[in-house]
């Protein structure tokens, strides 16, 4: 007879072989450890092989069949939550509220512009809006704290997360007229910037844990938030990278200045609407994200939003040449 393993079964094997214990998959499904190794015998003896390697090591360690079976589990499980997905869609009408969260990376006009419609077209839906930055948007979408997420930092990847490309952004180093990297009438090299205060972002989702971007300089101050990185920025007290679509004005004021920095990658960025498989949008943050990618596919590239505010600086302020 064919094996003919169900759901469950697959569910509580992909469980243990992503948690790497018995123990930790019984806290995760709420069940006895005793009930998940139950299920685990019973699904090795319809399948007729071993499905981990239990002798000689504390830890349950995939077999190579185990191995083999995983990928298909986990398509199999991620099929079952496209359908109930599809499911509650199509059970469910207008929603009472729209949580959404939004990187800082996004251009604020272009949120601004969207809000503004959906307001017109969802006079009933409530609006729940977090707006952050770093792996933030990331983990709120996985905790369920928002429906969808549209921010550019997608910093693991996870089966249980729909990600597509609706847009792009990019960030620039830049400092007050009056710091002392404004005053070098050169490019800048790793030399130039090694001893001067650079501030950076710290991300409070704790998902870039141990990892950093663009950090050049060996003195930083580490803020919570990219506005108090700005402000600090504008008074001086340091050189960082900013999101463009928040610093156009002052580059345009003269209020900061680009540095022409070879070191500091800057190149654009996308942005991803986010979402859960298991928790589709409905009709009201279907539509946000259509709206989210028509913004932003007007938004301007890096060669273009330098070469407009060239033109508007003149001649005699250009930025650095990219």
């Amino acid at each position: 007879m064919l094996p003919n393993p169900t759901l469950d079964q697959l569910q509580v094997f992909l469980t243990v072989a992503e948690t790497g214990s018995f123990s930790a998959a019984s806290r995760v499904l709420n069940r006895a450890q005793s009930v998940i190794s139950y299920t685990i015998a019973n699904l090795e003896a319809q399948l007729e092989m071993p499905l981990f390697e239990r002798s000689g090591a504390r830890q349950p360690k995939l077999s190579d069949a185990g191995k083999a079976m995983l990928e298909d589990a986990r398509r199999l499980l991620t099929d079952l939550q496209v359908m109930r997905a599809r499911i509650k869609g199509l059970k469910e009408g207008l929603e009472a509220e729209v949580s959404v969260a939004i990187s800082v990376m996004v251009p604020s006009p272009a949120t601004v512009d969207v809000l503004r419609e959906f307001r017109e077209q969802f006079p009933s839906v409530a609006l729940n809006l977090t707006v952050g930055e770093l792996g933030m948007v990331m983990e709120a979408v996985l905790s369920g704290k928002a429906t969808i997420g549209i921010g550019g930092a997608v910093l693991k990847q996870d089966d249980s997360m729909l990600m597509e490309k609706i847009g792009h952004s990019f960030m620039m180093p830049v400092a007050s007229r009056n710091h002392p990297l404004a005053q070098i009438g050169r490019p800048l090299t790793l030399g130039d910037v090694r001893e001067e205060v650079q501030l950076v972002v710290t991300d409070a989702s704790g998902l870039t844990k141990g990892r950093d971007f663009n950090v050049l300089s060996y003195k930083t101050w580490r803020v919570s938030d990219i506005a108090t990185k700005h402000a600090l920025i504008r008074g001086g007290l340091g050189w960082g990278g900013l999101p463009a679509s928040i610093i156009r004005d002052d580059l345009t004021s003269g209020a900061l200045v680009h540095l022409d920095l070879e070191a500091y990658e800057q190149g654009e960025y996308p942005i991803y609407a986010m979402r859960r498989l298991a928790n589709p949008p409905g009709p009201a943050a279907a539509w946000m994200i259509d709206a989210f990618r028509t913004r932003l596919s007007q938004c301007p590239n890096h060669a273009d939003f330098t070469a407009a505010l060239n033109e508007i600086r003149g001649p005699e302020m250009p930025l650095a040449a990219e």
